[in-house]
């Protein structure tokens, strides 16, 4: 088993001083930490994954192609590999679980 505390995670990630910590990976999938303060730009490009983001803390609006909806703590978003999508109108601090599969490369 391996078992991973938000907070453990988040201290690394701010320790690296990157906005993208990935800290499991497995031959099928690879999970990370995603980081953007209130007012942040996303700098975000499409994924060769397909990807899954769980929001544990903050609040955005987040555009999947032409879709857009807003997020907070517990929302879940697929987003499908290739398609061009970015975080928006952070009005809270946001800290994103993201899952990728196949792994992220």
């Amino acid at each position: 088993m391996k078992a991973f505390r938000l907070d453990e995670l988040e201290a690394e990630r701010a320790a690296n001083d990157g906005a993208y910590l990935q800290f499991l990976r497995e031959r099928n999938m690879s999970v990370g930490l995603y980081a953007l303060d209130a007012g942040a730009q996303d700098p975000q490009q499409p994924h060769g994954q397909d990807e899954v983001y769980f929001v544990a803390s903050g609040r955005a609006s987040i555009t999947v192609g032409t879709e857009t909806t807003e997020v907070a703590r517990g929302s879940v978003v697929y987003v499908p590999a290739g398609v061009p999508h970015k975080f928006h109108h952070i009005s809270e601090d946001l800290r994103v679980l993201v899952v990728f599969s196949p792994p992220e490369s």
